[in-house]
Parts: C-alpha cells; structure tokens; sequence
C-alpha cells in the first residue's frame, strides 16, 4: 500500500494559526481533515478492495448490528433515509450483504453480511491497522492522547445557540 505523507498545498499546517498570536480555527480544520482523511481513506478502500470506503464502513457498522434495519445503519453511520438506502442497494448488487424479513415486524426488512461482505472486512482490517498507523505517525503518546481526548469531546459536543454567538446573548444581531 501507498503512504503519502506530504502536506497538501491548500491545507495550511499548524504554523499557519499558531496558539500564541491566534488561536486556531479549530472548525475548519477538523472540516478540513475530516475531507481529507475521508477522500483518502475512500482511495485506498477502493483501490486495495474495490469497495468504497462508505462501503467498507458500513460493513464495520453491521457487524456489531447484524440483522439491523436501515434505520439502524443510518443512525450508526449518520446517514440520510435515502443515502442509507441507495448505499444498501450498492452493497446488496456488489454482494456485501444480503436483505432478510424481520421477525418483529412483517413490513420490516433486515441487514445481514454476506460471506463475500466478512471476506472484505478481514481485508480491511490490516488497511484500517495501516491507516492509524501513518495518523498517529509522528505524534507521542502522550499527545495522542489529548488528540483522542479531544476529538472524543467533539463528538459529543452539542453546540447552544446562545453559546455559538456570543454576540447574541448580548442582545447584539450580527
């Protein structure tokens, strides 16, 4: 597999907000990372698998769901009704999964991995392994720490309105 580790031209690196003089914009370049990390990911998951890597996620996400609805692969992945299903239909015509009836409820379809769908996961794993690997590259332990510590609290976060602008709690509209 192929690392690449230089820095793409249109992201800027740390010394572009430094702490000292002003503090980062910690939004756009978790945007900015998010797209990155995404896009890139996705080229390796298709290039090494042939399965994109939403693809691949979602079959990580039924693992620990097996036998789920969509609703429930939507919830675990924070999909859309209609990305959810387009993106099943995908892996059902690719055999990664295969659809089931619930048992619960007659109108209710569910979400079953296919042997080819578990073959492709395995190959994954090491892919994934790799991935982390060339993120934490570079960094100590101790500041991985932080960086898991703070992206952890990101995606629990849920921003207040009167806390987003503070201008707004001062009765002041921008």
């Amino acid at each position: 597999m192929r690392t690449n580790n230089s820095p793409t031209s249109d992201v800027p690196d740390a010394a572009f907000c430094p702490l000292g003089e002003r503090s980062p914009r910690l939004f756009n370049l978790l945007n900015l990372a998010r797209q990155n990390l995404f896009r890139s990911a996705d080229a390796v998951f298709t290039s090494e698998l042939g399965f994109s890597g939403t693809q691949v996620v979602a079959l990580f996400a039924l693992k620990g769901e097996e036998g789920c609805q969509l609703k429930d692969l939507g919830r675990a992945l924070q999909l859309k009704n209609s990305a959810v299903t387009g993106l099943v239909a995908r892996m059902e015509e690719n055999g990664l999964i295969v659809r089931g009836q619930s048992a619960l409820d007659a109108r209710a379809g569910t979400l079953h991995m296919s042997p080819r769908g578990g073959e492709v996961l395995a190959a994954a794993l090491p892919l994934l392994d790799s991935l982390n690997e060339q993120l934490k590259a570079g960094f100590s332990e101790e500041e991985l720490a932080v960086v898991a510590r703070f992206l952890l609290h990101a995606s629990r976060l849920r921003f207040a309105q009167d806390q987003a602008n503070p201008q707004t709690k001062a009765g002041v509209r921008p």
